[in-house]
């Protein structure tokens, strides 16, 4: 298996060496719930209910991803200093802690919510139409949480050794499962949307038992042991401390997506549910790639940054800065051209169609200003910048797209589409904050420790 050695050679290599491998394989992840979508989409003479139902359980879902995010985005920035720092027993030790609170979390979660699934799913925005379409998909789904927090919280730690192919593996593996197991259980089986859930469960015990393979193997370079998984009170505040950020993210976004359901439901009923779900399908897809670019450059930054290369580090900002600009930008133009016929991948729903399409190009209006969100926040939990990236995570979703999705619908006549015109303003906001604070407080540290040690010399 090769490794990326982020101590030798081009900064920009190293980065695209993690990014590109990332990028297939969270691709690939998406591929467990967007290929769910397409063929819950195109179930005879349901499709537009069941996808609604689908997009209800959404908030669970995140909220699942969120605490792999917790531990395993928080854990593996940690794991990548220690080794530029040749603390390689202190790196064994973050990963374990990592994996058994991921292990623990996930179960404690599959418990709340098998037991209060049906409270939960009606304030996340069901109905009585659509519960019997949400409640057999989440059921299920749920029996897998253990699974997917191994999956994909102790994949970052394959990829932070260096084995960015091998965490792409990870993912292919499940997802080309459930490509084939999804019209299994649906069509052949005629399980309907409880046969998706089905078939994703199986696939994530795939790609955990592949990655626990890999991680108990002689090839890793850190290896789950034993005496690695022992709890310590100080490691796991660290961990939780990083990780925060992006489990806030994670959160928060669960939250907006009850949120607008529940406010869609209000004043539009299930067709726009429907059309949200599908938007938040395709803005899964289009961040996917430039969230994976941002996140192969964090353990590269984190490795530099332990091992006091500071220029280094400031290479990796802008190359990663430009790269996910020049992204978004694309993207949202492809989209605003080609509306129509992205959202019949999703349908065939006419009436979804007709309705989506303008509200669509309004939801991602702002998507190019992301950029500058991903940009600065991976900046801030690579160099262990826990506050400043937690505070940002809730400053846009908490403290600018919720308010503006409640109070937007009343005024002006805006109703449904106030609901997603909060998504365009908080990217504007929130994505200019975030990264005018990081140019204004990372880049003159890096300066100045660089001077440091440069005046020593």
């Amino acid at each position: 298996m090769r490794q990326t050695d982020f101590a030798q050679g081009s900064v920009y290599r190293n980065i695209w060496s993690l990014s590109l491998p990332l990028m297939a394989a969270q691709l690939a992840n998406l591929l467990y719930s967007v290929v769910d979508r397409i063929y819950i989409g195109h179930m005879d003479g349901e499709n537009s209910l069941a996808l609604t139902g689908l997009g209800i359980c959404f908030p669970i879902i995140t909220i699942v991803a969120a605490f792999a995010s917790l531990f395993g985005s928080g854990g593996a920035p940690l794991c990548s200093m220690e080794l530029g720092k040749g603390n390689r027993e202190e790196a064994q030790a973050i990963m374990g802690n990592s994996f058994v609170c991921l292990v623990a979390s996930g179960a404690v979660l599959t418990a709340i919510c098998l037991v209060f699934h049906k409270p939960i799913l009606y304030l996340f925005g069901a109905s009585d139409v659509t519960y019997p379409y949400a409640a057999p998909y989440i059921l299920w789904y749920l029996c897998g949480s253990v699974f997917v927090m191994i999956a994909t919280g102790m994949n970052s730690f394959i990829n932070c050794q260096g084995f960015g192919r091998v965490g792409m593996f990870t993912i292919l593996l499940g997802a080309g499962a459930n490509i084939v197991l999804d019209p299994l259980f649906i069509f052949v089986f005629h399980m309907g949307i409880q046969g998706a859930a089905i078939a994703t469960v199986i696939s994530q015990i795939l790609s955990a038992l592949w990655v626990l393979r890999f991680l108990t193997g002689k090839q890793a370079l850190l290896r789950l042991e034993k005496r690695a998984l022992k709890l310590d009170g100080s490691r796991v505040k660290r961990i939780t401390a990083l990780g925060l950020s992006g489990f806030v993210m994670q959160v928060t976004n669960g939250l907006v997506q009850m949120v607008c359901n529940a406010s869609l439901q209000r004043w539009g009923g299930e067709l726009y549910v429907g059309v949200m779900t599908v938007a938040n399908t395709i803005r899964e897809i289009l961040t996917t790639p430039v969230m994976a670019f941002s996140s192969g450059a964090a353990p590269v930054m984190s490795y530099d940054y332990g091992a006091r290369r500071y220029d280094r580090v400031k290479k990796a900002i802008r190359f990663m800065s430009a790269g996910c600009i020049i992204y978004t930008v694309t993207a949202w133009l492809i989209l605003s051209l080609f509306t129509a016929p992205i959202i019949r991948l999703f349908s065939r729903d006419t009436a979804l169609i007709q309705t989506g399409v303008p509200i669509i190009q309004l939801y991602f209006f702002g998507f190019f200003m992301m950029a500058f969100q991903f940009a600065g926040q991976n900046t801030f939990v690579a160099l262990g910048k826990s506050r400043h990236a937690v505070f940002f995570s809730l400053f846009r979703k908490v403290i600018i797209v919720v308010p503006l999705t409640l109070l937007l619908p009343h005024f002006w006549g805006l109703k449904t589409n106030g609901v997603f015109l909060a998504e365009p303003v908080s990217n504007f906001i929130g994505g200019a904050a975030c990264f005018i604070t990081m140019l204004c407080t990372v880049l003159p540290e890096l300066s100045e420790k660089r001077s440091k040690i440069s005046g020593k010399a």
